[in-house]
């Protein structure tokens, strides 16, 4: 039998500093850090089981990969039974598009003529290929650009229901956007977005119902009146983590957007996520980091700071390799500070100590490589090959 080999010189120097631990058992602890983690059992775990949910509950996913930026996840939530993959920028949606992901869908408005340029030529290559609109004038400028080219692209309406970030929030508005597409020669009209943000994270499910049920009473307005005008929706694609329970109870979405159920981070594991406190996901992303001084009694300098964590959500909560009371303190670009409850209480220099990650999307967005871990093995390396700002 052929001894396989390792990864060559060339994948080891693409995969980072941590690439020729791959394979090998208890190495959990001997990674070059900063280095997120992701932990594969929960994490397939968390692939089954909202696809079962989505299976049970009638709807299509459509997952979203603003959380993890990875076209190796993206693929795994494929096979999984996904119908296709949602994006938030012309960035993800080329990496996904030519690494061979189809039915890919851009969430947010194209606009710039960059952008466009960008859009008619994804357009021309990707099968499923769709894209928002939110306002008339968003309309003209895709259309003349797909005109253009020759080429066409799908379509759907991008509606607000409160967030007032992307979104047309006045029904009469929605309905002239709805009309002009449906005579649009090069943009083919299928149905409606809808998501609401700011309901995610409501802690009670009982709250979050009622806020949310609120809001969606203008999207079924909406698809009133387009039935009114012998439209129906193909697609009403939409929603997430935090409000998928209702999403599955409304029946107004064909299709489901989640995203971060895939990790779990601090602030969807404060949520209350379904009836009677079920809980079918677990925590699979950590950020691992090092002790790297400790001249100070009760507390230890970690190589973890601003650039390994997203700023805007909790502070990160230590799960493992931490004294039990511990608490993270930010303490600069590269540090973090570890505070111990007991005063006198020291760490060994090189010690690891893993957080839950505190808003999961952003942070995902400061690394390259998910570290891939089976228990102390390290299994594979995946580039998070589709972050960046673009």
């Amino acid at each position: 039998m052929r001894k396989r080999r390792g990864p060559s010189a060339a994948s080891r120097s693409a995969l980072g500093p941590n690439a020729s631990l791959i394979g090998k058992r208890r190495i959990r602890a001997n990674l070059w850090t900063p280095a997120l983690l992701l932990d594969l059992d929960a994490f397939e775990h968390n692939i089954r089981s909202m696809s079962e949910l989505c299976r049970k509950a009638g709807k299509l996913l459509r997952p979203h990969a603003k959380t993890h930026k990875s076209t190796t996840i993206a693929r795994k939530q494929l096979e999984a039974g996904a119908v296709g993959i949602a994006v938030a920028t012309v960035r993800e949606a080329a990496a996904m598009i030519h690494a061979g992901i189809g039915g890919i869908l851009i969430t947010s408005p194209i606009a710039g003529e960059a952008k466009l340029d960008a859009v008619a030529r994804l357009a021309g290559i990707a099968p499923g290929f769709m894209v928002v609109v939110d306002s008339l004038e968003g309309v003209q400028a895709l259309e003349t650009r797909m005109r253009r080219e020759g080429r066409s692209v799908r379509v759907l309406l991008d509606v607000d229901v409160g967030m007032k970030r992307t979104g047309v929030s006045d029904v009469r508005q929605a309905a002239k956007i709805a009309a002009r597409l449906q005579v649009s020669g090069s943009l083919e009209f299928l149905g409606l977005q809808c998501y609401s943000g700011m309901i995610q994270h409501i802690p009670e499910l009982s709250r979050r119902a009622r806020t949310y049920r609120g809001e969606l009473h203008q999207l079924e307005n909406l698809i009133e009146v387009l039935a009114r005008r012998g439209f129906t929706p193909q697609i009403i694609s939409g929603g997430g983590t935090g409000s998928f329970s209702i999403d599955s109870a409304c029946n107004l979405f064909t299709e489901c957007q989640a995203g971060s159920y895939v990790f779990m981070d601090l602030q969807y594991n404060a949520v209350e996520l379904f009836p009677s406190k079920k809980r079918p996901f677990r925590t699979s992303l950590f950020v691992q980091s090092m002790v790297l001084s400790n001249n100070h009694p009760g507390a230890a300098t970690l190589d973890a700071g601003f650039k390994s964590f997203a700023l805007d959500g909790p502070v990160p909560v230590p799960v493992r390799g931490a004294p039990r009371g511990s608490t993270f303190q930010f303490y600069g670009d590269e540090f973090g500070m570890l505070r111990f409850p007991a005063s006198r209480k020291r760490m060994r220099l090189g010690s690891k100590v893993e957080f839950v990650t505190p808003h999961c999307d952003p942070t995902v967005n400061l690394h390259d490589f998910y570290h891939c871990v089976r228990a102390t093995r390290l299994v594979d390396i995946w580039p998070i090959d589709a972050r960046g700002a673009l």
